[in-house]
């Protein structure tokens, strides 16, 4: 079941063949690359050249340019020679859709190609075909001829290419065989792949990219899986497609890269963020080391299948108990332990708004469902939905026959409160085997660990549950002391979302002490949005532009946040241009995509609704779509 990784104990990178791109080794033998993409017009020479540069001296190891016709890809030869004339070496790749000659021509200037196995060539027409074995396999057919003379080009010119496979840029070809999958994927990649070998090239790169992490992971996965069956192993691109801009953007590039890194999965990767894309190698180095395991402690190895299918999403199933598990979304734990005192004014940080006028709460979409006082008290009524965990003491002495109180207690004393009673009983996993006997069947199991290999370990205690067959809901404790707010968000979507994309766990408790309580509370509640767990607020499926772009996407993605913030659960596509367009967005509920210089196209799903409409009055008609499907909700003021 493992077959997908060198171990789900331990961090080892996979063992994969190595790829040399101009002067760059890439591969499981050398260190994990980092690289980024630039946004401007690809014929502005100057300004191409000059972002390259920020980018290279912001940490990139590759620049990914876009070539989207003959002409740009013609002048990527000038932006090579100014760079070369500057002293800079670092590889350049050209970005290829729909335009194989374009691949051709780039492959002559730069040391890499990205090709799309789903446009390059195909025409994504969004139409449901019917194929028998022998017209699938003319397409194939067409598709070699296709594809070959790059290959054979790139082969003579010592060029690397990237096979890159997007979630929502299948063919309707592979979408009618294998519909919108992983499976899909896999084999879109294989099409490409297999031509590849059989000319005798081998200079690969092959990346999976999703928006929707728990697809992506599977992905990944998957085609490892399929590279260690046929004993062939490429480097791995690793990249959330279209991961947003700000906490969004970290936290869910954070969950789906993390995922994968875990387990040792990835040579290279890329932060899609809609922001300039100096901004995204920061993150990407960040993610690198909180997944650079350094302070292990070895995880005994447990007889027992996997507590999860890697390969295809499903939560592990639990009974209820105090409103966690048995199949409801998952909790979020607010800590107020460290509070000195406690007001109705301070659970604004938990999602909870007060008026004193009105003696009236307004609970707020990210509400967290428990509050964590520790050894505190309060003095004032809260909401009858916000349930309270004390120490297992004070609610002994103090709050055992309140209402909604629970205590949390250490699994290793769990005989000191009487088993009649929920405890939320707290155990590091290497501890859960001595005292695993102590948790009834009633009780939440909270876990925490100190150390890096958290998510191994934790991994592991589902595996002895299984072996116990407890079916206890369980928590995920993470401290988190770092006072940095975009580390904060990485490693919670790292360590959290690891487990929550397996399937595993029924709540999240974050405790950071030298962060602010709402960026606490916002960070939880985006790791489960960001598994499609737990919907809090509006999803924007937002690319991070490139030189295809024909509006300015950090402004405009700006401003279709402002206007539709509040519609919780709805998902909306920016996209740049027409490549990032229905397809990219896959499942997004309405789309806004570039399609020519000042001019938008507005979708309701993947069917295009209005055309040509100008950029200075598509928010507006964005807005009026929605409402015309029934989709809009006036925001509601805080104040009451």
């Amino acid at each position: 079941m493992q077959t997908y990784c060198e171990s789900l104990t331990a961090n080892r990178r996979l063992k994969t063949r190595t790829v040399k791109i101009g002067d760059l080794l890439l591969g499981s033998e050398h260190p994990i690359r980092v690289q980024t993409m630039t946004t401007t017009d690809t014929m502005d020479t100057s300004a191409t050249v000059e972002q390259c540069i920020r980018c290279i001296e912001a940490g990139a190891e590759l620049v990914r340019i876009t070539a989207p016709s003959k002409k740009e890809a013609e002048n990527l030869r000038n932006i090579r020679d100014e760079l070369r004339k500057r002293g800079y070496t670092t590889p350049l790749v050209a970005d290829i859709h729909f335009t194989p000659n374009a691949a051709e021509i780039a492959a002559k200037y730069v040391e890499k190609v990205r090709v799309n196995p789903g446009n390059y060539a195909d025409k994504k027409k969004f139409e449901t075909l019917e194929y028998t074995d022998e017209s699938y396999s003319a397409e194939l057919i067409r598709i070699e001829e296709k594809f070959t003379p790059l290959v054979i080009l790139c082969k003579s010119l010592n060029r690397a290419m990237r096979i890159g496979t997007n979630h929502g840029s299948l063919s309707d070809r592979i979408l009618s065989r294998y519909g919108d999958t992983p499976e899909g994927m896999v084999a879109s990649a294989y099409e490409f792949i297999e031509v590849c070998e059989k000319n005798g090239y081998f200079n690969l790169v092959i990346s999976m990219k999703a928006s929707n992490t728990l697809v992506m992971v599977q992905a990944y996965r998957l085609l490892a899986s399929e590279m260690i069956k046929r004993k062939r192993v490429y480097p791995l691109h690793l990249g959330v497609t279209e991961a947003g801009d700000g906490e969004d953007g970290r936290i869910k590039s954070a969950v789906g890269i993390g995922a994968l890194l875990i387990d040792g999965l990835g040579d290279t990767i890329r932060v899609s963020l809609t922001e300039a894309p100096e901004f995204e190698i920061p993150v990407a180095r960040k993610l690198i080391d909180l997944t650079r395991l350094t302070n292990v402690l070895p995880i005994p190895e447990v007889s027992e299948e996997l507590p999860f299918n890697p390969f295809s999403f499903e939560r592990r199933a639990s009974v209820s108990c105090a409103t966690i598990g048995g199949g409801q979304v998952p909790v979020v734990i607010a800590d107020f332990s460290s509070n000195t005192s406690i007001t109705p004014a301070n659970l604004y940080a938990a999602g909870y708004v007060y008026s004193p006028s009105l003696d009236k709460w307004n609970i707020q979409d990210a509400a967290a469902d428990f509050l964590y006082l520790g050894n505190q008290s309060i003095d004032f009524e809260l909401p009858g939905t916000l349930r309270v965990l004390v120490d297992g003491k004070t609610w002994s002495l103090t709050a055992q026959n309140i209402p909604g109180y629970f205590p949390v207690i250490s699994i290793r004393d769990r005989h000191t409160i009487s088993s009649q009673h929920v405890c939320f009983c707290e155990s590091s996993p290497e501890e859960l085997s001595e005292y695993l006997e102590n948790l009834n069947p009633q009780d939440v199991l909270v876990l925490a660990s100190s150390y890096d290999n958290s998510v191994q370990w934790m991994r592991w205690a589902f595996m002895l549950l299984k072996q116990a067959n407890k079916a206890n809901p369980v928590i995920f404790k993470l401290t988190i002391e770092t006072d940095n707010e975009e580390t904060f968000q990485l490693e919670a979507g790292v360590k959290a979302g690891s487990l929550f994309v397996d399937g595993l766990g029924d709540g999240i408790w974050l405790t950071a002490p030298n962060q602010p309580k709402t960026t606490v509370n916002s960070t939880a509640f985006g790791v489960l949005q960001a598994t499609r767990l737990r919907t809090s607020k509006t999803e924007y499926i937002s690319c991070p532009s490139c030189g295809r772009t024909l509006f300015d996407l950090q402004e405009t993605t700006a401003n279709i946040r402002k206007r539709t913030s509040h519609l919780k659960g709805l998902k909306i596509g920016i996209m740049g241009c027409i490549v990032n367009g229905p397809g990219e967005m896959a499942d997004a509920d309405y789309g806004y995509v570039g399609s020519g210089p000042g001019k938008i196209t507005l979708y309701k799903e993947k069917e295009v609704v209005r055309k040509n409409v100008n950029t200075m009055e598509a928010v507006d008609a964005l807005v009026e779509l929605i409402k015309e499907h029934g989709d809009w909700v006036e925001p509601i003021s805080e104040s009451l």
